[in-house]
Parts: C-alpha cells; structure tokens; sequence
C-alpha cells in the first residue's frame, strides 16, 4: 500500500480543529503531524479546506419494500450517492417480516447489499414478531456485530410491535447489551384519524401530517421511555420530530435515564408548508413521522445543541414521484412514506454551521462521531485519529452549490430541497485509505464497501 498525505487542511474532530498534515497507511489513519513534517508517495493537496471525518449515517432504507413498491435507491446507487455526500458509512435496515426468523431477513439483506456497496455499511435489525425464538435469535445477532433493533408503535398489520412485544424485546436487549430503537408514534389511533379523514373526503397529502398528529408521537415517546425505564434498557428514539417529542426526551435525560435521539434534515430545514405543495407536489414530502409546522424547528435545534438529541440521520427512503408517490393520488394514506436525502445531510448540516444554529465540532459531531458511537463503531469510524479507517473528506466551506435533482446522485426524479442554495460542498472522499470520489469525479466503484460488524453502543461508557 502506498502512504498517502493530506496536507495543509484545518483538522475538523467532534472535540478539536487543528491545522495539521493527516498520513494514511494500509487503509488507517497512521499519524497527525504539524504541516511540513510527514512525507508520503502521494500527496492530496487541502489547503484552504476542512479535513473531516467520512460520515456515519445510522438511518437508511436502500431497497426496503413499502406499500406495494421498493425504494429506488439499490445498495450500489444508495452508497454511491453517500459517498458523493460525503458519508462513507450507513448503517441500513434488515427486515423480519412476520412468521419469518431474524436470520432470513437479514440473510437477505446481506445477499442486497454484498458486492454491490461503494462505502462501508452495517444493518440494524427491524424486529416485527417478537416470540421466544425471536428473542434468542436478538443474542445471536450481536455476536455477528449486529446489535442494535428496531420496533415500531406504528404501521398496524406491517411492522407494529404492540407494549408487550416492546417490553419483552426490550427486557432481553437489557441482558445483551443490544439497543432497542423505537419508530415512536401512536398507530392505533392514527389509523382512526386516517380513517375519519378519508370518509370526510380530506384526500391530499398534507392530511397525512395532520393525523400523524405530534401528540400522538410525544404519546408514544413517552411510553417507549417508560417501558425501557421497566425493562432496565436503554432506548434510542428515531426521526424525532415535534417539539412535545423533544421535551419527553429532554425529561428522561434528566431523570438519568439511558435515552436517546435523533432527528432528520427534513424536519429541521422542511415543514408542513411543503406537505401542502399544491398538484399533489406534497406528495413528495410524505414521511413518517411527519413534517411539523416550522415553529418546531427551533426545539429541534435546542435539543441538537443541547446534546438532548444526540444524531442526525436522514432516514433516507425514496420514492420517485412517478409511479411511486403518485401511488397515493385520490389517497393520502397510499403514498409510500420516504424522502431521499442520504447526499444531503453533510451539505445541509454545514449551512446550519454558516446560519449559527450549531457549531463546525458539533457539525461533525452530530454526523459522524455520535452516530458511531450510539452504534459501536468508534473509533474505527467517526473520527480522525491514529488507528481509525481512513474515512475522510477534503470539504471546501467556501464552495457554492444549489440542490437540484438535475445534479444529485440518488436514483430519485425529485429533490426534497430543490433549488436550495448552501455554501461549502464535499471535494474528495477516501474510504479506508482509497479515493472514492476525486476532485468531483467518481472513481470509486461497487464492492469497495464492506460489511462493517459492530460493537454495543458505546455512549453508555
């Protein structure tokens, strides 16, 4: 392997910034050093840009099946366009449907995924019959290094758990270490609401936020937490989006409770406003949980600031408006829920530095030390520092660019922040040590990525 040197950059970490020169050998970060001392074979000239960390996105959905269609993204386009933002690595979802065992969902997560990755990725398990087999095969899986699962309160007849099942899951994941992530709101009664409101003849997509109401996700918040506090088990709560979410999250932490959560780009950047889009545009901002009304964004950056919400991740699920969203036309509760973003996130979050809403180390906190430690894969990812995967961005902050379907990558005819204009864009982009994207050309390819096992979470220590 040759050394390779990246020179003259500001070092952005979660906890410094420092100008040095960053040596990579055999795929791994082998030192820092004060500019000018290191010498390599090959140097990557970064003066005037941020060295960060490659970002860890703990929330994909490449290829999951949904409401009679898939998600357009395939592990290959999914991790390509990652990769073009900037994140080398996603931590993606293994589905158990019901009657199945855990081993053949993510059997067959593994065949989608194997080959075909240009970054590297890892799965959570989605956890959607609870029975005994069920719960010792949860033991299983995280000595694969798979050791985190996922429970729905919602999607009645898919995925939803019911608080028995939650408990039961959540009592084991207390003896084993794993970590029990909960898609947090009331479905029960949102399938009453959606009900009502179709019989009153309220089609459109913005009814879909106003059912999902953010009560009925605080609700469920709640109930996760207390059931977890009954289960002596920690809880990580995703795609936290109303401002009564936040504030149940925020009351359990200071209460010393193991609780966690993350939040989205969509929430903290599209609202309400976009779901009521007229000719059925609103479609395209159809996801669960909802977009709220934009007066909830600034608890959610409160809460980002605060460290009461610890990870942004995209939970990123798309859907082309032709032939997928338009599913949904006629019928709100048929448009599949998803919205790419898996491209956007490092962009989207460097302007929330340049608005003044979080600062450049909690940038890179919040992207990718955070997620990888919520999900025991620090400090190999997450960071830059001697012995972690070469998993690195030259970023140019002064680089400007508008968000446009016509320029992303993500297999999906629309942008969810089209016309968007943020400053500061991703330049080149190693995966343990090996140029994936070069001076804004793809020169990575399908395969490069590997399966990536895990650790429990480490936030606990």
């Amino acid at each position: 392997m040759t050394r390779t040197l990246i020179h003259g950059g500001l070092v952005i970490t979660a906890s410094d910034e420092v100008h040095a020169d960053v040596l990579i050998e055999d795929g791994r970060i082998a030192a820092l050093a004060a500019p000018g001392v290191l010498t390599a074979d090959r140097t990557i000239d970064a003066t005037g840009k941020y060295v960060i960390p490659g970002g860890v996105d703990a929330h994909t959905h490449m290829e999951l099946p949904f409401g009679g269609t898939f998600a357009s993204d395939t592990f290959e386009t999914g991790t390509r366009a990652a990769a073009w933002g900037g994140t080398t690595t996603i931590i993606d979802f293994a589905v158990q449907s019901v009657g199945h065992s855990l081993r053949e969902g993510l059997d067959a997560w593994h065949a989608k995924a194997e080959g075909n990755c240009a970054v590297d990725y890892g799965f959570h398990m989605i956890v959607s019959d609870v029975n005994e087999h069920t719960l010792k095969e949860m033991d299983h899986l995280i000595e694969e290094g798979v050791t985190s699962f996922k429970q729905f309160m919602a999607y009645p007849g898919v995925f939803y758990s019911d608080d028995g099942q939650i408990l039961r899951a959540m009592q084991r994941s207390a003896e084993n270490g794993g970590l029990i992530m909960m898609h947090a709101e009331n479905g029960i009664a949102i399938d009453v609401l959606v009900e009502q409101a179709l019989a009153r003849g309220e089609t459109d997509p913005r009814y879909h936020g106003e059912v999902r109401k953010a009560l009925l996700e605080a609700e469920a918040t709640h109930r996760a937490i207390r059931l977890a506090q009954v289960a002596g088990a920690p809880l990580y709560v995703v795609h936290v989006s109303a401002t009564e979410a936040v504030a149940e999250l925020a009351r359990a932490r200071d209460e010393g409770l193991p609780v966690f959560g993350e939040t989205c780009p969509q929430y903290l950047f599209l609202s309400t406003d976009n779901l009521a889009e007229p000719d059925f545009e609103g479609a395209k901002y159809v996801c669960s949980t909802p977009l709220r009304p934009r007066e909830h964004q600034a608890k959610l950056w409160q809460g980002l600031r605060t460290n009461d919400l610890q990870v942004v991740s995209t939970d990123h699920c798309p859907f082309c408006f032709v032939g997928q969203k338009e599913l949904g036309r006629g019928d709100f509760s048929k448009i599949p829920n998803g919205l790419p973003g898996v491209e956007n996130r490092m962009d989207l979050l460097h302007q929330a530095v340049l608005d003044g809403h979080i600062s450049r180390r909690r940038w890179i906190e919040i992207a990718c030390a955070s997620p990888a430690r919520m999900f025991g894969l620090y400090p190999k990812k997450g960071t830059i520092a001697p012995g972690a995967d070469a998993d690195v961005v030259i970023y140019d902050p002064h680089a400007e660019q508008v968000m446009s379907a016509r320029t992303h990558h993500m297999n999906v005819d629309y942008s969810a922040y089209e016309g968007k204009r943020v400053t500061g864009r991703v330049e080149t982009v190693l995966s343990r040590g090996v140029p994936v994207i070069t001076e804004r050309e793809y020169t990575g390819h399908a395969g490069h990525g590997v399966f990536t096992p895990r650790s429990t979470c480490q936030y606990l220590n």
